[in-house]
């Protein structure tokens, strides 16, 4: 396995982190977030809803069961195929159903998911030592070193390093749901290692990514990212309070972010989950093994009233005007069209980009992927297509900042003026 030598001057003594009891579960909230999730597992299993399942205590469903089973079956068939992040969150998923992911038995085979993971944690590390960027993501990286490090497995110490070092230096833009995954593997790793020097390194780059995050928070009323990234954002603040103490984290406003929105995917739905009940990833190895049970439904928890919405009642209103461009200054030749373009109130974004493409489909051409969790996602505008290999893709701005959700489901309001501008992008 590989090891990196690290040397590094004593820069921050900091106390390890712990998870922070913030707000009353909203246990009616939780109860239909997890029905409306439970929605797309047959049709997309994948390891993040065990595991959130799991946290929430819904470990005794016969869909908590049948997802388990699956992912037993996948990965004893599909371990060594898969990318890195996929091994670490079925590492987590497995451990949070009281299962040992270093003997997974189905179909008559048995695999060690740790060793698999170790393997590509390694690659990971060595694609970023060598070209600045991992195989996958930062993100995947993140969860590669919370699984190992909650199992105690190799490499851990060294991919938490590796992290901490590339978000002090060169990803500090990095996507809020990146730095925060990483805030959760850097606490796990604090907490376990017993290298000061590396301890230093942590507890520092813990500091400032942790209030980093609450710098946002306050700038946005509560948001933290967007109501995508919220869920990770969360998790990050709920195991960190000793590195940006003595400063207060004001859960509730966070919180209330979460109760206003309507929740429908089901990967967001998915990350935010464990936050709200206080068991974030970090505890997916801390889990009472010795008395599942059902998840209570009581009712213990009034959401606030949502404001009254056109929805419904389009018919009533005048249309509305929201003012739609198309910016390319990165790659290949430049360009720069507006248009306006007059849609119903209560309308989604992207019926803007579908009239627009009408109007003039030469210019405003477009192509979409749907996913199953996330909704639509734009990947071409105008012939020029997102590209992970060179991170690049379109984000859509109102004014000058990025929005808070996807073209599926934001709504713009009279005279917005919505952009969609290729960028590139770290995550």
């Amino acid at each position: 396995m590989l090891r990196v030598a690290v040397t590094i001057g004593v820069l921050l003594a900091l106390l390890g982190g712990t998870v922070t009891h913030c707000c009353d579960e909203p246990q009616d909230l939780i109860s239909s977030m997890l029905r409306e999730m439970k929605k797309s597992i047959k049709a997309y299993p994948h390891p993040r809803f065990l595991l959130a399942m799991s946290l929430a205590g819904d470990n005794k469903s016969d869909i908590h069961d049948w997802l388990l089973q699956y992912l037993k079956e996948e990965a004893v068939e599909k371990a060594q195929d898969m990318h890195s992040g996929l091994v670490a969150l079925d590492v987590l998923a497995l451990l949070s159903s009281c299962q040992d992911p270093r003997q997974v038995e189905a179909k008559g085979k048995t695999v060690d998911l740790v060793s698999i993971l170790q393997k590509k944690t390694d690659e990971e590390v060595v694609s970023i030592l060598v070209n600045g960027v991992p195989k996958t993501t930062f993100f995947s990286v993140s969860l590669d070193a919370l699984a190992l490090c909650l199992v105690q497995g190799a490499g851990y110490e060294t991919a938490a390093v590796v992290l901490a070092q590339q978000v002090l230096n060169t990803i500090k833009a990095a996507h809020v749901d990146t730095r925060a995954m990483m805030v959760q593997a850097l606490v796990c790793t604090y907490n376990h290692t017993n290298q000061s020097c590396v301890k230093d390194l942590l507890g520092k780059t813990l500091s400032v990514v942790t209030n980093e995050l609450l710098d946002e928070q306050e700038r946005n009323g509560g948001m933290i990212g967007n109501i995508y990234s919220m869920g990770v954002a969360l998790q990050a603040l709920e195991t960190s309070s000793k590195f940006y103490a003595p400063r207060e984290w004001n859960c509730a406003q966070a919180f209330a972010v979460v109760h206003r929105h309507n929740y429908r995917q089901p990967v967001p739905i998915a990350q935010v989950l464990p936050a709200l009940v206080d068991k974030p990833y970090l505890q997916a190895a801390s889990m009472d093994c010795t008395a599942r049970t059902r998840m209570s439904q009581d009712h213990c928890f009034s959401l606030p009233p949502s404001l009254e919405t056109a929805q419904g009642h389009e018919a009533c209103y005048s249309n509305i005007t929201v003012h739609y461009c198309i910016v390319n200054k990165l790659q290949g030749k430049h360009f720069n069209y507006c248009i306006p373009v007059e849609v119903l109130p209560g309308s989604v974004l992207l019926q803007v980009l579908d009239l627009a493409k009408q109007k003039e489909p030469d210019i405003f051409s477009f192509k979409k992927k749907d996913y199953p969790t996330w909704g639509p996602m734009v990947v071409s505008i105008h012939g020029l297509a997102a590209n992970d290999t060179n991170r690049t893709f379109w984000e859509f701005l109102s004014g000058k900042d990025a929005l808070e959700e996807g073209v599926g489901t934001y709504k713009p309001h009279d005279m917005e003026h919505i952009t969609a501008n290729f960028t590139k992008g770290i995550w």
